[in-house]
């Protein structure tokens, strides 16, 4: 079983992205388990979800506690969050960045990492506004790319069940996302 933990915040389709992502790989036969936490309901505020994948049943049913993967939505949210918290060695943790500064290539040293400019790659795609680009489409375009799963045609199919506007702009951006992952340098 995998688990993947998603870092976020309200407005930013966080949950959203935990749903498409859980479509995409049940329409490529895997069994899955998606399911968000919030805090307080508000936009802006953190928001966590989760989401577990298997070749068997997920008869598991609690938090994600020690994730094999981290998916980060908006890295502000490094500064007061410990997002690799129970992050199995070797996973990967993927920003909603251009590239990689310095000090980031040295918190997350025991990870590999993988950015993409999402927040762009919605403006390019008028998805959202400036001050507010909603990106989850991208991260899951992104996270298709870095995992090598779910398949792209697999994700269209999710995006176009599970975004009620801008669909075809949606799939766009995570095309887009999936073309433009950076990794770290080992």
């Amino acid at each position: 079983m995998q688990e993947i933990r998603f870092h976020g915040r309200g407005g930013q389709g966080t949950v959203l992205a935990s749903v498409v992502l859980a479509k995409a790989f049940f329409t490529d036969g895997l069994y899955v388990q998606t399911f968000p936490v919030f805090g307080v309901e508000r936009r802006g505020a953190p928001v966590e979800a989760y989401l577990r994948l298997d070749d068997k049943k997920i008869l598991i049913r609690s938090n994600v506690y020690k994730p094999d993967h981290v998916v980060v939505q908006d890295v502000k949210l490094l500064h007061t969050l410990d997002v690799s918290k129970g992050l199995k060695p070797g996973g990967w943790i993927l920003l909603n960045m251009p590239d990689f500064p310095p000090d980031i290539s040295a918190r997350f040293s025991d990870y590999r990492l993988a950015a993409v400019d999402a927040s762009g790659i919605a403006m390019h795609h008028k998805l959202g506004t400036r001050t507010q680009p909603i990106i989850n489409t991208a991260m899951c375009g992104a996270f298709a790319r870095v995992m090598g799963k779910p398949s792209l045609d697999a994700l269209e199919k999710a995006v176009f069940q599970e975004i009620p506007v801008k669909q075809k702009e949606n799939f766009e951006a995570a095309k887009a996302a999936y073309e433009s992952v950076k990794y770290r340098a080992e």
